[in-house]
């Protein structure tokens, strides 16, 4: 059978639910929770176009055959090649009139509306991408990001995970590992730096603790990640990251909903108990000045953290 060629578009100037988009802020954590789609393409040859900030976290990746940095030469030459399928999934107006301009017998995801001057979705994203820019159709929606995504593709999901490239030689040295950074998009996903403390207090000689290293190198983020056998994180890049190198994880969700994350039977999400009519709002920022994520308390999730370790020895035993 011959393979096809497909270009994947993900730079993470978008997420791919979201209307707003930025050119300066690269979204990681978009770019890795793209990368599930790899296992519909693993036969064929794959190039996948992202920034010089989301090559470090895919390359070594074994379904990419070519990846190719987002530049003028880059675009030149892709406007030159032929490909049997082009998923876009940026929302940016100029990577959209660039991946229209790319001979392809089939497309997907976004698209140049050029009467608009914006981005548009194609026919078979339609349905997802009207929810992403709509909350309350979201939530309704009740799916998981990667089914959203497969859906995007006409396809089905079968509980298929993220892909890492990289693999990690450090070895467990941890029982806990503190992911407590955010992206600069997301602010409202921090649970408070004093609660963290308070956490860490609690849990007392009982775990050893590790706080989270490495944030600006993404090798090292992955070697620490992996020294840890359970890890308490936000919904972030290091969340995703740890599902696909099979962590136990206790994940704190607020403005975005926990039902989009699958864990694969990881471990527990948190959710604070709140009245807000707006809850999750999907929003960077808080409209009510009430972050939500404060009402997760660290009582909370020190007693996640027990259930786990417990259920684990009771596994062992």
């Amino acid at each position: 059978m011959k393979k096809r060629k497909v270009l994947i578009v993900k730079l993470g100037y978008t997420e791919t639910l979201e209307k707003n988009w930025s050119t300066e802020t690269v979204s990681l954590g978009d770019i890795f929770r793209t990368t599930p789609i790899l296992h519909l393409f693993k036969n064929d040859y794959i190039v996948w176009l992202t920034t010089s900030e989301g090559k470090q976290l895919l390359e070594d990746n074994p379904h990419i055959d070519r990846l190719m940095i987002y530049d003028l030469t880059s675009t030149l030459q892709l406007q030159r090649e032929q490909f049997d399928i082009i998923i876009n999934l940026e929302r940016v107006p100029g990577v959209c009139a660039l991946t229209d301009s790319i001979p392809a017998w089939n497309r997907y995801g976004f698209r140049f509306d050029s009467q608009k001057g914006s981005s548009a979705a194609y026919d078979s994203a339609f349905d997802v991408i009207s929810a992403g820019d709509k909350p309350e159709l979201r939530k309704k929606m009740n799916l998981h990001w990667i089914e959203m995504l497969y859906r995007v593709l006409r396809k089905k999901w079968k509980n298929q995970s993220y892909i890492l490239g990289y693999k990690s030689q450090t070895k467990e040295s941890f029982d806990i590992g503190f992911n407590f950074r955010v992206g600069k998009k997301w602010p409202t996903k921090a649970w408070p730096m004093d609660y963290w403390k308070k956490l860490e207090k609690l849990i007392g000689k009982k775990y050893s603790i590790s706080w989270q290293e490495s944030p600006e190198d993404i090798k090292g983020y992955i070697d620490w990640l992996n020294k840890c056998k359970l890890i308490i994180t936000n919904d972030s890049l290091g969340l995703h990251l740890a599902i696909a190198l099979k962590k136990k994880v206790v994940a704190l969700f607020s403005s975005t909903p926990s039902s989009e994350v699958h864990l694969f039977g990881l471990g527990e999400k948190l959710t604070p108990n709140v009245k807000c009519k707006l809850f999750p709002c999907i929003n960077a920022e808080c409209e009510t000045q009430k972050n939500c994520i404060e009402k997760i308390t660290p009582k909370t999730v020190l007693e996640s953290i027990t259930n786990i370790f417990n259920n684990e020895t009771n596994k062992n035993t």
